[in-house]
């Protein structure tokens, strides 16, 4: 069994030693240990520090691309090196790195596909009370969503089993986090949590400038994740309001007429036709939503073949599996 650990950084020289010293050098479990570096388009000593604390797996950025992109490409190599698991925590040791063991439990097991850590947000000191409240409103909305029950969402500190990787697909670039629990929600893969005690802040987040850059960001991603799996939904929504509304006119119309009020009314006619146009619009939306759905399910069906092929689970002609018992442990601190 193969645990890839991999952390995703930018410009992190000060605190990556730290990070590196408390990941596990021994797990339970786990044959082979390996830590992956994702460097975002660093320009400080990321890579030589490193490399000094005996990291030797790198995916590297000319320029920052992201955390969606750096996940997503963190993964792709993990996958390469054979992960059976792959645990991501952060450069800035926001993330206790000594409860991987216990967050990889429940995927040994074969209790979960995926496990995330509770920050329990309430608890972190550096956390305003609005940031609480906008974190558990995040995860509130991220679960209804995703069909789970997931205390803190946004946490970036998880364990993904091998099988949960070949199902999952990123695309955003701003943050992996809500993306891929709305993808695993749907795709019925079984999520859990374990809570944590985050460490004391290092600096300030590189992800989003302000709270408010925040949420807008976090809106869209979760927005444009809910409209891929469920578009119905959404446009059934929009269909059903504007066409309420756009009767209303009409019904006042009509009382009008009844009453024998001679005005002219061509306005409320006007304001109602173009209201349920955009009604009967929202239906056509939400169809082709619904098919593009439908036709996106089948394209995921056939990269989650063309992965387990480029990985070496379906490739007759790959060599058998190495038994990683009979082998030392390979581990990097």
């Amino acid at each position: 069994m193969r645990l890839v650990v991999q952390v995703p950084c930018l410009n992190e020289e000060e605190t990556l030693p730290a990070v590196l010293s408390t990941i596990p050098r021994h797990i339970p479990g786990i044959d082979e240990i390996l830590v992956l570096i994702i460097d975002d388009g660093s320009t400080d000593r990321t890579i030589e520090v490193a490399k000094a604390h005996g990291v030797t797996h790198f995916v590297r950025h000319a320029r920052n691309r992201g955390l969606g992109r750096s996940f997503h490409d963190g993964v792709q190599r993990a996958l390469e090196l054979g992960a059976d698991i792959v645990v991501n925590t952060d450069g800035d040791n926001q993330y206790p790195q000594e409860r991987i063991g216990d967050l990889v439990q429940p995927i040994l097991e074969g209790r979960a596909d995926i496990v995330i850590a509770d920050r329990q947000v309430h608890l972190v000191e550096h956390f305003s009370g609005p940031k609480v409240l906008l974190q558990k409103i995040g995860s509130r909305i991220v679960n209804k969503a995703a069909g789970t029950d997931l205390p803190d969402a946004a946490s970036g500190f998880r364990a993904y089993s091998r099988d949960s990787l070949m199902l999952l697909n990123t695309i955003t670039q701003f943050s992996y986090c809500m993306e891929t629990i709305i993808q695993a929600g749907n795709k019925r893969m079984a999520i859990s949590s374990i809570p944590v005690r985050t460490n004391a802040k290092t600096r300030e987040s590189r992800l989003f400038s302000s709270t408010y850059q925040h949420v807008l960001k976090s809106a869209g991603a979760i927005v444009k994740a809910y409209i891929m799996y469920k578009p119905y939904v959404i446009f059934s929504f929009f269909a059903v309001l504007f066409g309420v509304l756009g009767l209303l006119p009409f019904v006042r119309y009509a009382v009008l007429k009844a009453t024998g009020d001679e005005g002219n009314h061509v306005q409320s006619l006007l304001v109602g036709t173009i209201l349920l146009v955009m009604s009967f619009m929202s239906v056509i939306v939400g169809i082709i939503g619904d098919l593009l759905r439908t036709n996106r399910a089948l394209i995921e069906d056939t990269l989650e073949h063309t992965k387990k092929m480029r990985f070496g689970q379906l490739d007759p002609s790959s060599p058998a599996p190495v038994d990683l018992s009979e082998r030392p442990v390979t581990l990097v601190s």
